[in-house]
């Protein structure tokens, strides 16, 4: 977890620029974040995981997540079809259960309802994350052997769709 300065949405958590020269450190904290729920599933593999973030690396779209001035994640959330694309959400694992994540996902949904436009994601099957976004509004609309698909329409809370 190095440095970071610039933006800000709310509360402690604030917001850094990435660019491509980042991607290792990013792939870092993919790695640290996944590595307890893939290990779960007999799927850790570091240089996998590394390539599946390469697949889905885009440097304009993404940013640090930064908390008294170390970068302790990042969330990839881009335009795509009639909605936004969320590909990455992560938090160094010394850092979760503090609601870190419930801040950036409750920014993030609020970009997404100014623009009245769904978000769409999908979650490692068995990880705990299937739970931290359904909270947050989420349903599930697909699966397949590996993953779970979810979509959140604008403006609803994880109590209207039955979350927490």
């Amino acid at each position: 977890m190095t440095q970071a300065s610039n933006s800000t949405p709310s509360g402690h958590v604030t917001f850094a620029v990435v660019s491509a020269a980042d991607f290792e450190e990013l792939a870092a904290l993919r790695i640290a974040a996944m590595k307890a729920s893939l290990e779960a599933v007999g799927r850790f593999d570091p240089e996998r995981a590394r390539e599946r973030l390469r697949k889905s690396f885009y440097p304009d779209h993404t940013a640090f997540i930064v908390v008294d001035g170390q970068r302790i994640g990042f969330y990839t959330f881009r335009p795509a079809d009639e909605g936004f694309q969320l590909d990455h959400l992560y938090v160094h694992p010394s850092c979760q259960s503090r609601g870190i994540g419930s801040e950036v996902i409750r920014h993030l949904l609020s970009l997404a309802d100014a623009s009245q436009m769904p978000v769409s994601l999908n979650a490692l099957r068995d990880s705990a994350s299937n739970r931290f976004y359904q909270r947050h509004g989420f349903v599930q609309t697909a699966e397949d052997e590996w993953d779970i698909y979810y979509t959140r329409t604008p403006g609803v809370s994880g109590a209207q769709a039955g979350g927490a």
